[in-house]
């Protein structure tokens, strides 16, 4: 039996990953060319007014984690950072869908880069960016 047809026994990451899929799987149903109506759905309101709509929110929910988080090295919930986080993600999953992007997108991308150190990246892309910037090829 597959660990993922038992909730029970399922690794965490795999159960992380079908929550972001299912949520991913709604988002991508309100959009208008899904029959997403902006009237009724918060998510296909934002995605019928475009970018500008969901990257304010994005900008916004980000500030709000900062603030959560602070608010915990003063004593406040820990759970305010969770509340705030999950508002972050979920605007941020409403732009993936946006440029038919998805979770799995981005954790493929974490997955690359899993074992190579930050430091070592950035320098890397700076590396890279020197050379086309000099015309290198």
């Amino acid at each position: 039996m597959s660990h993922t047809s038992d909730p029970t026994t399922a690794p965490a990451a795999t159960s992380s990953e079908g929550a972001l899929a299912r949520l991913a799987a709604i988002i991508e149903s309100r959009k208008v060319a899904n029959g997403g109506d902006p009237e009724n759905s918060y998510v296909a309101r934002l995605l019928h007014k475009g970018p500008e709509s969901f990257l304010k929110k994005i900008g916004e929910e980000a500030t709000e984690v900062v603030m959560a988080a602070k608010d915990v090295d003063h004593g406040a919930d820990k759970a305010k950072v969770v509340y705030e986080m999950a508002d972050l993600w979920f605007h941020s999953m409403v732009a993936l869908a946006y440029y038919n992007l998805t979770p799995a997108d981005v954790i493929a991308e974490l997955e690359r880069r899993e074992g190579i150190s930050g430091i070592e990246e950035k320098a890397l892309r700076k590396a890279v960016a020197r050379a086309i910037q000099e015309g290198a090829p």
